[in-house]
């Protein structure tokens, strides 16, 4: 070896004795470093899935299931990053500046957008309409298609198509029309005011009983609500399944028609009485 390469090594062997408390504190911090980095990915990717199965079983949508899954595991990726640049010795209080100063510009740039997503989660928790439900949101009433992060779907009766903001359903009325298996179908009928009311009642009640798809135990109601001059109003109301709803609705209208004009009963047609004055003959 020549004498130039013998002092380069004696150089740095003293170099290295020199700091070799600052070589073993440097390699400590890289190393703790390194495994705050491999555990950090770890444990998130542990807690992401840990969370799926739980919202999975608990019934929750499968779109908030993996949009929560993975903001828990990004969120703790960044905090083992953070922690592990910390360790090796990186300013980390410009970097959480950064990121908070980010987050707060991005929270009030998708403030619609942030209330959106909550009503969704709301309206997957808690269920006030499910798919395949007919429903009223809003001002828009149709069966449900899809619940997503920020906006349901549903179809109108005539087929069209209606996108409603999560925000604007939780901040207004729900009606579930198909949530509950029962339903009261309610009618009004009007007959002539010279119609005898016992004998509607009766034609009525007749035709009612005869439908084996109303639930009797519910209780029938056939009352006359409103007196005319012309006329005589009365109130129906009766019970049936919600499937049936329709069903029950148009027929049983079609029926008290048909039973009222065979028992001669007339409905209230619009008078129109006429006097004429006759002018006397001048002289």
């Amino acid at each position: 070896m020549s004498s130039e390469a013998t002092r380069t090594v004696n150089s740095l062997t003293a170099w290295l004795v020199t700091h070799k408390s600052m070589i073993l504190t440097g390699v400590s911090h890289l190393t703790i470093a390194i495994l705050l980095f491999v555990i950090g990915i770890c444990l998130a990717r542990i807690s992401g899935e840990a969370l799926k199965k739980v919202l999975v079983k608990r019934g929750i949508d499968n779109t908030v299931t993996q949009f929560f899954s993975a903001l828990l595991r990004y969120a703790l990726m960044i905090i083992f990053i953070v922690a592990a640049l910390q360790r090796i010795g990186v300013e980390t209080s410009s970097i959480v500046a950064i990121i908070g100063a980010a987050g707060l510009a991005v929270g009030l740039a998708l403030q619609g957008s942030l209330a959106n997503f909550a009503a969704g989660v709301m309206l997957v928790t808690f269920r006030p309409i499910r798919v395949g439900e007919y429903a009223m949101v809003g001002s828009a009433a149709g069966t449900i298609q899809e619940i997503n992060i920020f906006s349901t779907t549903l179809t109108t009766p005539d087929n069209k198509t209606v996108v409603v903001p999560n925000g604007k359903i939780i901040a207004g009325e729900i009606t579930n029309f198909t949530r509950q298996k029962v339903r009261r179908v309610d009618l009004s009928i009007s007959v002539a005011n010279s119609a005898v009311v016992s004998q509607v009642k009766q034609v009525i009640t007749a035709v009612i009983t005869q439908d084996p798809r109303i639930i009797q135990e519910k209780g029938v109601t056939v009352r006359m609500m409103e007196l005319t001059p012309t006329s005589m109003n009365f109130v129906i109301r009766v019970w049936g399944q919600n499937s049936q709803y329709w069903d029950i609705y148009f027929d049983l209208l079609e029926n008290i028609k048909n039973a009222l004009d065979e028992n001669n009963i007339p409905m209230p047609w619009p008078h129109m009485h006429l006097h004429f004055a006759e002018k006397a003959n001048s002289e």
